[in-house]
């Protein structure tokens, strides 16, 4: 038996490339596509549906979310109790999600249920009724979640900037408690018959995926589903971001203010998109970046801060969000600017630049941990209208991008003066 020296550090293995599970693919005559991950050895799937999100309306903005979240709350022939109680009889999982840009039903299940576990999507997808009684709970509900939400600082300011940065879109326009009473029955179900329906579904299936599991799936949502008379108008407005640069929220009792500020920005189909994530994980993309060393580690203003890029099909922006002692707002503000200008000011230095690189490459590979992931990772190119090689150019780019470039970069895009300031608590 080798005794290990437990004083020297395990050897340093660099990563090389990552290998991607890709999916088979299938188009069936009512228009929907199907992506098949198969992998793993437990006779257990996740099939996904998803639709991408009717225009957006801004004197309507909730209607994509309410139609998403109340599928599962009745159909013509079920009520909800009787939906939960036949999915937890075959000890399957059902949920919904709701995004910016798509809205998806999630099933998880044994693949020996699906005969009894596919049947109540089916309902779901055709027969949701949006009962109203329902309805009056779930508005009564999310306005309560929409109250004490508000309290929250760090919520405020997101909607805010948010609302600075994207405008009168999805993206921008956040929930007030009058938009939920408006919300009414008739216009929920005329929105669920234009939006759920074959042609602007994807289904996209991971797991182990049986040929007689495959045919189940594709007989069941191909010969009964049809589509309606009116097809579902996915594109949306254009986005038109604030004119006004600074926005404060006063809480005179505050103990803490929200600070979030940053600027439109690229997408993920840019070419600079992946450079960028580079320069953006170096200011304050994970524990160890520069904004968290400085206003966490050495100033103490806060308990966590970080900057993120955010990349949406029609938009993207960058932002730093944080939280700081009420009374040190300024001077946080202030740090933050130092920090972004030294990045245009200076070359990162190799090791600092290496420790950035075997991060990102390592984050990517440890999230690649099941079938599901790989599906996870299609979805994210997939409905931005990008291939397989985004990934292989990711690697390169995360290894090869200088120093130099960094600087560029941060030269050509990190205007502080031109950032969005949102402040709620104290300044």
């Amino acid at each position: 038996m080798t005794n290990l020296d437990r004083t020297l550090a395990p050897d340093f293995k660099a990563i090389d490339n990552i290998n991607l599970i890709r999916p088979a693919h299938k188009k069936l005559g009512n228009g929907c596509n199907i992506f098949c991950f198969n992998s793993g050895d437990q006779e257990l799937v996740r099939i996904e549906w998803i639709f991408g999100n009717l225009r957006f309306n801004p004197a309507l903005p909730l209607l994509n979310m309410a139609v998403n979240t109340m599928l599962t709350e009745g159909t013509s022939t079920l009520t909800a109790a009787q939906i939960a109680d036949k999915v937890d009889f075959y000890g399957a999982f059902l949920q919904v999600e709701y995004g910016y840009e798509n809205s998806q039903v999630v099933l998880y299940s044994l693949n020996k249920h699906l005969h009894h576990t596919l049947p109540v999507i089916v309902d779901i997808l055709t027969n949701s009724t949006f009962p109203e009684k329902e309805l009056e709970t779930f508005k009564r509900n999310q306005q309560q979640k929409l109250q004490v939400s508000l309290q929250k600082n760090d919520v405020v300011g997101r909607r805010n900037f948010n609302k600075a940065v994207y405008g009168d879109t999805i993206y921008g326009v956040g929930a007030s408690f009058d938009n939920y009473k408006a919300l009414q029955r008739d216009e929920l179900v005329a929105h669920y018959k234009e939006q759920y329906q074959p042609s602007n579904c994807t289904i996209i299936i991971s797991g182990k995926i049986e040929p007689e599991t495959l045919t189940l799936i594709t007989d069941t949502f191909d010969k009964g589903w049809v589509n309606g008379n009116k097809p579902a108008d996915t594109t949306q407005p254009e986005i038109v971001p604030a004119t006004e640069l600074f926005y404060f929220t006063e809480k005179p009792e505050a103990l803490q203010s929200a600070i979030r500020i940053g600027t439109p920005m690229i997408n993920r189909s840019h070419p600079d998109f992946q450079q960028l994530q580079v320069l953006n994980t170096v200011l304050g993309g994970y524990f160890g970046s520069r904004l968290m060393a400085n206003i966490r580690e050495d100033k103490g203003y806060t308990y966590g801060i970080g900057s993120g890029l955010g990349s949406f099909k029609q938009a993207g922006s960058f932002f730093v969000a944080t939280e700081v002692g009420a009374d040190v707002c300024k001077p946080a503000l202030a740090e933050i600017e130092k920090e972004i200008n030294i990045l245009k000011a200076e070359l990162i230095p190799d090791e600092e630049l290496s420790l950035v690189r075997n991060y990102m490459l390592g984050s990517l590979l440890g999230s690649l941990e099941n079938v599901f992931s790989h599906a996870d990772k299609f979805k994210s190119i997939y409905f931005a209208g990008l291939d397989y090689d985004y990934y292989d150019r990711y690697a390169a780019t995360v290894k090869s991008v200088d120093s130099a470039r960094l600087l560029e970069l941060a030269n050509e895009y990190f205007h502080f003066e031109r950032f969005y300031k949102v402040i709620v608590g104290k300044y």
